[in-house]
């Protein structure tokens, strides 16, 4: 069917028409000459089809394409308004001055990090990297002695027994269900304390008590039971790393469960502090450009400190650790000066004789009872870059730092969660709560 059959153009007013009448007889004019001057067997150039302001190419309003066989054709064209048999839309001034709403989003302009800063992201997605293909059975040493107690063992026994093997914490086990049952630490002995402060009326009971008693006494003086966690040994690092800092966890149990018959064998503990020292001594490339400072990333607490003096009685301590959820008090002098820092773990020297009354001496007293395996406390500026930290965790075993000024004032505390916290997930807060 011919296409001027099928087309009905729109009426065109007599100035267009005669426009677009000059303008093809002047095109037909130029292409006749052009073809008088061509050899005979000349090939013939292919059309070049153009749409009216769109540039080469087919478009909406454009003519259509053409065979290169075809005849020239001298005939006017239509008016640009219905060519090819579609009118174009009729556009309003106006709508240019309305924003488009389906135009894509402008990208925010983002400021180029500074080289202290992609050093710093670089030594961080290393360390993750490496915690994410370590396995946490890889951070256990070669040769360790593991003391797992009976979930149905006397608290003052279980005393005794942490003592004699110098360890401050050991994984419990349910012999009637043949299950791992928690952890027991130091902080079960301040809430056992604790327990005694509210309820002095039971304080001749308190010998009875078994370590499974421990939720009780935790639901008795008004704290959320714990959270039972482990994880199994053959799991990333990174996993348990996770699971440590969102349950509140200072250590988390290795448990490896058959896959015959179901049963849970408790393989080992890994604590924050071997796991930072395991990242300290195996990624030293990475953790080399961790270069700002303490004070640059936020690394630690620096409002609402609790504290204590020398003077104070231990309960007092026992007190603050149990209402406040933390392991240790910074002991300070009436200028503020840190004089020293008075941790969970020396509670157990104090209540190793059974005697109630020894609860009653003070913080300066407490604390001489320490044995010779006391390391010190470990104090940084908020000047100390985070790469001399892992240093010190290299060379040294600490449990915190605490953060002071030139002249020993008391400024803030940096937990080893804090550390292991901004190592993982810096950058990356979405991940804090992993899926479990």
């Amino acid at each position: 069917m011919d296409r001027s059959e099928t087309t009905k153009a729109t009426p065109a007013t007599p100035t267009t028409t005669a426009k677009a009448a000059s303008t093809a007889a002047a095109t037909a004019s130029a292409s006749a000459r052009a073809r008088a001057d061509e050899p005979p067997n000349a090939p013939k150039p292919k059309p070049r089809v153009v749409g009216p302001g769109l540039g080469p190419g087919p478009g909406p309003g454009s003519a259509p394409a053409m065979s290169s066989s075809a005849p020239y054709s001298s005939e006017p064209l239509p008016p640009l308004a219905v060519r090819a048999g579609h009118e174009l839309p009729f556009v309003q001034p106006s709508s240019y001055l309305r924003p488009n709403s389906h135009s894509r989003a402008i990208p925010p302009i983002t400021t180029p990090m500074s080289p202290i800063d992609e050093e710093q992201m670089q030594g961080l997605k290393g360390v993750r990297d490496f915690l994410r293909v370590r396995t946490s059975y890889d951070v256990l040493p070669l040769s360790f002695r593991l003391i797992i107690l009976d979930n149905d063992l006397l608290i003052k026994k279980s005393l005794n027994i942490l003592i004699q093997n110098g360890i401050v914490s050991a994984p419990l086990w349910d012999s009637y269900q043949s299950k791992f049952a928690g952890l027991l630490t130091a902080t079960d002995y301040i809430n056992l304390i604790q327990y005694y402060c509210q309820y002095p009326e039971h304080i001749d009971n308190v010998d009875k008590f078994r370590l499974s008693s421990l939720r009780d006494i935790e639901k008795a003086i008004g704290l959320l039971p714990m959270e039972t966690v482990s994880v199994h040994p053959s799991k990333p690092l990174y996993e348990a790393c996770s699971h440590m800092l969102r349950t509140r966890a200072r250590r988390i149990p290795l448990v490896d469960i058959d896959d015959e018959t179901g049963r849970e064998t408790v393989v080992s503990v890994i604590t924050q502090y071997r796991i930072l020292k395991f990242i300290a001594v195996n990624t030293e490339q990475y953790t080399s450009l961790l270069k700002k400072t303490v004070r640059e990333i936020g690394l630690g607490t620096y409002t609402d400190l609790k504290t204590g003096s020398m003077t104070q009685p231990v309960l007092d301590i026992i007190n603050i650790m149990v209402t406040n959820n933390i392991s240790a008090v910074p002991i300070v002098d009436k200028n503020n000066v840190v004089l020293n820092v008075f941790e969970a773990i020396d509670v157990i020297p104090i209540i190793k004789t059974g005697v109630v009354e020894e609860l009653e001496i003070n913080v300066g007293e407490a604390l001489c009872k320490r044995g010779d395996e006391f390391g010190g406390i470990f104090t940084c500026q908020e000047d100390d870059r985070l790469d001399s930290i892992f240093i010190t965790l290299r060379q040294s075993r600490l449990h915190r730092l605490v953060v002071i000024d030139d002249n020993w004032h008391l400024k803030g505390v940096i937990s080893l969660s804090d550390i292991l916290k901004y190592v993982l997930f810096h950058g990356d807060e979405g991940g804090y709560f992993p899926s479990s």
